[in-house]
Order: C-alpha cells, then structure tokens, then sequence
C-alpha cells in the first residue's frame, strides 16, 4: 500500500511538472479588463485605452514568438474602419485573415465595406 502511494505521488509530481513548463499558445494580456471597460463605458478614452490593449498585445505575442490572438487584428481594424483609416483597416482585416483562415469570408465582408467607404 505504501509503494502504491509512493508511486502515485511520484507520478503526480511528474505530470505537475510538465504541466509547469508548457509554454502558453496566446498572450492576452489585459484584453478582458480593456474591453468590459469599454463595454461599460464606451467613450473615447475606453476606446483609446482598447486600442492600445490590442497593440501591446500584438507587441508582446511578437515578443514572446507567439501567434497574435484570433481577433486580435480584426478588433484593431475595426477600430480603425470607425477611425475612416480604411487602409490600416484593410490591412489589420487581412493579418487576420492571413493567420486565420476560417475567418476569411468575415474579413472579406470587413475589407468590402472598408473599400465602399474609401
């Protein structure tokens, strides 16, 4: 009996171990504060403040050789199409198309009504 816990600590200490090292896939940074607080309050300051959430977040993935989170680009060029910077809007919609292929016909629709309203 005591071997049998011996064992099952000892395995449970392995598995704990490499669950420690894993590296994570995304860096969201302080995506969920930024934008609940622009949910809440959604004026210039809060979009400001999302804005530069989604670009350190973007900084940091580049940083830590991470793959930028799914909608990450696409949230920036939206603000960016609100702003009438079509351009930087079109060209956040394709980075997010380009990593994230099943958002393709969502970026598509996001890029023609950036170039209507070009």
């Amino acid at each position: 009996m005591k071997m049998k816990l011996v064992g099952l600590l000892g395995f449970t200490i392995l598995l704990s171990g490499c669950a420690a090292t894993q590296k994570p896939m995304y860096e969201y940074g302080d995506y969920s504060e930024s934008f609940y607080a622009l949910k809440r309050d959604a004026g210039d300051e809060n979009t400001v403040k999302w804005k530069s959430s989604l670009e350190n977040i973007i900084t940091k993935s580049s940083e830590q050789s991470l793959r930028v989170p799914p909608g990450v680009y696409a949230n920036l060029g939206f603000i960016h199409l609100k702003a009438n910077d079509n351009n930087k809007a079109v060209e956040y919609f394709e980075l997010e198309k380009k990593i994230y292929p099943e958002a393709e016909v969502f970026m598509n629709n996001l890029i023609k009504k950036a170039n209507v309203q070009g």
